[in-house]
């Protein structure tokens, strides 16, 4: 089954009642149930991370069911980059992030006035994958990943391009001499800055490059897209959310990745929990303190995300819960919130 794609063309406004979007294959259509201009319970924008954005339009459902449909959420997900440049100029009441907001962003902020709450939602595991037919890659460390999609790796076609750098690099792994089509999300997305981050800080500081992508892979904001290049090439690789992998694991293959001491470990709820799997991360929500103080509805809906109900949403969406000390330090961030 194909998973829902959250991330719209234009805005989608979710609400109980719902109403419906349309217009584009790459956008999601909720039931609907009546009329959703009533909206006497208030509204709420939310912007940022795509990998945010199943949970945020989960509790968004919630929320709206909870306030007899009066309470309308509207969300999309541009990426946490372009949804930090929209938060910080006012144009969102709460963002989703699949990174921590980064310093030049919080200037941002600063500079424009904005104060945010920062709140910790999910676990994330970033999930490198493959055709489910590439049956001859299982496993790759850093060295090979760096070597396939790093900075000193544009211009290969071939996974066996990248031999002769991965076995420079020190990389356990010969790779296939077969075509190399490479799917991932651009610059704006927060799952981009957390794999190049995971994959090629250490070694990019070592040789003196930049901590980026190759230029020559093929980008797109929408998950859903990535997920497709994955599948149509057999020997495709990729990266997306671990709740996209998870729903379509038909489709798609997780590769394992080699922790430091050369131990395979794969992306599963309980590797990406415990931390062992090497490519966790803390997805975030930020929410404008100034705008939660003059509009009551902010504040019903991330009450709702984080509670014990919110907790659900994040499960349901595919994705991992926070240990409870951590969910407690998001519940008692927002209560201090001021």
């Amino acid at each position: 089954m194909k998973f829902k794609n959250w991330a719209l063309m234009a805005t989608c406004a979710i609400a109980l009642p719902l109403a419906a979007c349309g217009g584009s294959d790459s956008a999601s259509t909720p039931d609907t149930t009546g009329s959703s201009s009533n909206t006497d319970g208030g509204s709420v924008f939310v912007t940022g991370s795509s990998t945010v954005e199943p949970i945020s339009i989960k509790v968004g459902e919630l929320a709206g069911t909870d306030e007899g449909g009066n309470l309308k959420v509207t969300v999309e997900g541009p990426g946490t980059g372009d949804g930090f440049k929209k938060f910080c100029a006012g144009d969102g009441d709460v963002t989703g992030a699949s990174r921590p907001i980064k310093e030049e962003e919080a200037t941002l902020c600063a500079d424009a006035g904005i104060e945010y709450v920062e709140l910790a939602v999910a676990i994330d595991g970033l999930t490198v994958a493959t055709s489910v037919n590439n049956t001859a890659i299982e496993c790759l460390d850093k060295a090979a990943l760096y070597a396939l999609i790093g900075p000193e790796s544009e211009g290969f076609s071939s996974w066996a391009d990248a031999n002769t750098l991965a076995g420079e690099l020190g990389s356990a792994y010969t790779l296939p001499d077969a075509p190399l089509s490479i799917f991932g999300p651009g610059e704006e997305s927060g799952t981009y800055d957390s794999f190049v981050e995971f994959a090629f800080k250490s070694i990019a500081g070592d040789r003196g490059t930049e901590v980026i992508a190759r230029a020559d892979y093929t980008a797109s904001p929408n998950d859903n897209v990535i997920v497709d290049g994955i599948e149509s090439a057999d020997t495709s690789l990729g990266w997306v959310g671990y709740a996209y992998y998870r729903a379509e694991t038909e489709r798609m293959k997780a590769i394992a990745i080699a922790n430091d001491e050369g131990v395979c470990v794969a992306p599963t709820d309980e590797t990406i929990a415990d931390g062992s799997y090497s490519f966790s991360r803390t997805l975030y929500i930020y929410v404008n303190k100034a705008k939660a103080v003059e509009n009551p509805a902010i504040g019903t809906f991330v009450d709702l995300y984080v509670s014990a109900a919110g907790v659900e949403q994040v499960v349901a969406a595919g994705y991992v819960q926070l240990e409870a000390a951590e969910q407690q330090s998001s519940v008692d961030a927002w209560a201090a919130r001021g």
